[in-house]
């Protein structure tokens, strides 16, 4: 048999099941964005018009809207590369020769990621309350009054960020241990010989050999954190005065609170464009930066 048409025989099976369960629902979400498909719609077909762009110029022209996209932008600026920051430093840190026990922090550093989001959301929530949580417990043992922490419009995004960051750091640090132990260990030893000190090393040796792979998760945690949903809704509900509504919360209750399916699937695909124009800019940045 033809190795090319083979190929293509084993690869039907997957693009079948692709297409069935991803490409036809993305199609069918764009079309129902150029629709006014409601509560009304949904009692009777009848009811449903094409209002072509309507819905997207809509959000454009909502306050609402840009002040979820500010939230889910100052999200992913903070939080990214405290994320990045985090992982890299633990994973250098479970990588150092003085480590001991290596499986066991391994392990205890990897559990939040695969630990539910609402049961640990729920955890966060008790650890941050105003009047019996252990975080106001601590600063009253110092002195500082308490703060309400999801309850004060400045205090509960930063509360956010520090849950998500703990919470998803786990996962990169495993690529970065990986990604480090790659690295040969010749290039450290040449460069101890040559007197480098331990920050040239990291500077000149362990940045550059890992830049596939802090390019690989720069991405995936951006996209990641773009998709901010679960922490808001369980610990917030988007509030206090709207100060943590995101772009998918936002979707969340236009779709499933308000039944405003059109404006909700217009929501998810600005968000999408919005996802790949960050993508692509950090793709080329990359790119040219390794021409450089």
């Amino acid at each position: 048999m033809n190795p090319q048409r083979a190929a293509w025989l084993f690869l039907t099976p997957a693009l079948l099941v692709l297409g069935l369960f991803f490409l036809l629902p993305v199609i069918a979400a764009f079309v129902l964005s150029l629709t006014d498909y409601d509560l009304y719609a949904l009692a009777d077909i009848r009811n449903l018009r094409f209002v072509a762009l309507g819905n997207y110029w809509e959000l454009l022209h909502r306050p609402l809207f840009w002040s979820a996209l500010g939230h889910t932008l100052c999200f992913v600026a903070i939080g990214v590369p405290l994320s990045i920051v985090t992982s890299l430093g633990a994973a250098m840190l479970l990588n150092s020769p003085l480590a001991r026990m290596k499986p066991l922090f391994r392990t205890a550093l990897f559990a939040p990621v695969v630990t539910t989001v609402v049961a640990v959301a729920v955890i966060w929530r008790y650890l941050f309350n105003t009047k019996y949580g252990l975080a106001n417990y601590v600063l009253g043992g110092i002195g500082i009054h308490p703060v309400d922490w999801l309850g004060d419009p400045h205090w509960a995004m930063p509360t956010i960020i520090l849950f998500a960051v703990w919470k998803n750091f786990g996962y990169n640090m495993i690529i970065f241990l990986a990604g480090l132990q790659a690295i040969p260990a010749d290039l450290y030893e040449a460069a101890r010989i040559d007197g480098a000190s331990a920050l040239r090393q990291f500077r000149h040796i362990t940045l550059p050999m890992l830049g596939p792979t802090l390019l690989m998760v720069s991405i995936l945690t951006v996209s990641g954190y773009f998709q901010l949903f679960a922490e808001p809704y369980v610990m917030t509900e988007g509030g206090p005065l709207q100060s943590t509504v995101s772009v998918l919360y936002l979707m969340y209750e236009e779709g499933f609170k308000w039944w405003n399916l059109g404006s909700a699937s217009a929501v998810a695909f600005l968000l999408f464009m919005i996802m790949f124009a960050v993508t692509a800019a950090m793709l080329r940045v990359s790119k040219r930066g390794g021409e450089a």
